[in-house]
């Protein structure tokens, strides 16, 4: 989110290194502050690393599992990172998991009970368990993996309901066909879909670029896929569009210490540009960006990168610096539930950002004491980086949209910033879709991360004012 974008959205909890496509055990998504919490946001905690291969007994896994249920009834968070694997505890701290807990909590209301925790029959390393959370208002489940060595090797909150991603009415699968292509070569090649109209063409393009953190193409969040939504909805309007999964989420085995928004971003939207140049039914000349959250913020550098990129179009991209945005949207969640441990939460998450904005932050700064569980190198990378002034430096036209129910990129917070720097401009519009929120979903009153676990798709207004938007140009 900007929690993601920032890195908490709801309730992903990530650290330094991202789960593997096979590691995640049908996570959600991770834009969970998954983005980084992916961070904490609905994305949901999301943390499942390599498994032990030692067989452990079911009766001792679910012992395990007992365990865990028994401290987060009693919120000892602490306590709980010393069940994690060492892998686990390095990349999740007790701030992160107390704060993680806060976000699923907030529009759930108070917990009113924590079930038993039930194996998933499996033959496989690790055991998989399963304990059901009713609040107030909602349910989820804390879906865990207890490894050969009686600790947890994964850990994530995921939302009820079980519903899966369906068509939004405005897609029209007859008309345009979807192709598998690959990004890059050897080990950090990723796998994408390429989206085409049916016709000769050539056709005006996009490449989606999706929020911080672990992202499969589609940004899969629970049962939505909001990536997905704009693909088929700008296809059946006679738009090419090229989505793929991330590094991040594919090869987070691969990732250097030193891993940066630049790395996560830059080398794959580049190899997909040339991917879209060499297809006949693409008009070269008419190749754009599209970048939600945190992909948002990182499409000005790679337009920078490449000058022959068409245009912008930018939907809820945070501009306010990550580590502020942190704390704030930290704050709202917080203020949605309150508890003292939440508060505790965010006072850590103060004093992290507060390393982040000064002069003591440097490369070898461990990660444990910096927000969210990311690398000073990836702060750094982004204390550099100023996205608006970048935008500003850009010849290309863009469309900059908002929802004015989003309380991880907001109007007041992140809007205001890109208005000031571009919105004399003609070749620039700028846009506020009143009842959208983050994933430009439409809603009434005041958001919470409970909404992300509901299905539901892009506003079709949205996808109108795109397409409209990318005709013209």
């Amino acid at each position: 989110m900007a929690l993601e974008a920032s890195g908490i959205r709801g309730a992903e909890l990530i650290g330094g290194q991202q789960p593997s496509a096979a590691q995640r055990m049908n996570d959600p998504q991770l834009d969970g502050v998954g983005e980084q919490l992916q961070r904490i946001a609905v994305q949901a905690v999301s943390q499942l690393l390599p498994f032990s291969i030692v067989r452990i007994d079911e009766v001792k896994a679910l012992e395990v599992a007992q365990s865990l249920a028994a401290l987060l009834r009693a919120e000892r968070f602490a306590e709980m990172v010393e069940l994690f694997a060492p892998p686990l505890r390095a990349a999740v701290s007790a701030d992160a998991l107390r704060l993680a807990w806060a976000a699923e909590l907030a529009g759930r209301g108070k917990v009113r009970q924590i079930g038993e925790p039930v194996s998933a029959a499996a033959e496989a390393e690790p055991v998989r368990v399963r304990i059901p959370v009713k609040c107030a208002d909602g349910n989820f489940t804390v879906v865990t993996s207890v490894g050969g060595d009686g600790l947890l090797h994964g850990l994530r909150l995921d939302p009820d309901g079980g519903a899966e991603w369906q068509p939004p009415y405005y897609a029209e699968p007859t008309r345009f066909i979807e192709r598998d292509v690959l990004l890059g070569t050897g080990p950090l090649a990723v796998p994408g879909t390429l989206s085409l109209p049916v016709g000769p063409g050539p056709w005006p393009a996009v490449v989606l670029l999706s929020g911080g953190g672990a992202f499969d193409r589609d940004e899969s969040s629970g049962p939505n896929k909001p990536l997905k939504d704009l693909a088929w909805g700008l296809a059946s309007w006679n738009v090419a569009v090229l989505r793929f999964d991330k590094i991040t989420f594919t090869r987070p085995d691969r990732l250097p210490s030193d891993f940066t928004m630049t790395d996560e971003y830059l080398p794959h939207a580049l190899a997909a540009i040339r991917l879209l140049r060499q297809q006949s039914e693409v008009d070269a000349d008419r190749i754009h960006l599209l970048g939600h959250s945190m992909g948002g913020k990182a499409a000005p550098r790679i337009a920078a990168a490449d000058p022959s990129i068409a245009g912008l179009v930018l939907l809820a991209a945070d501009a306010q610096p990550m580590h502020e945005a942190a704390v704030r949207v930290a704050r709202y969640l917080t203020a949605l539930a309150p508890h003292p441990s939440a508060d505790e939460a965010v006072t850590a998450l103060v004093r992290q950002a507060a390393l982040v904005a000064g002069p003591a932050l440097t490369p070898d700064t461990p990660s444990e004491l910096l927000p969210l569980g990311l690398s000073a190198a990836y702060w750094l990378d982004l204390r550099g980086y100023d996205p608006v002034a970048t935008a500003a430096g850009l010849a290309c036209p863009m469309l900059i949209l908002q929802g004015g129910r989003d309380y991880q990129v907001t109007v007041a917070d992140d809007l205001t910033r890109w208005r000031g720097a571009l919105e004399g401009r003609p070749d620039v519009a700028i846009r506020i879709h009143p009842d959208a929120n983050h994933l430009f979903f439409t809603g009434q009153g005041r958001p919470t991360p409970a909404e992300y676990a509901r299905p539901g798709h892009v506003d079709a207004a949205v996808v109108d004012e795109i397409a409209t938007w990318l005709a013209r140009r």
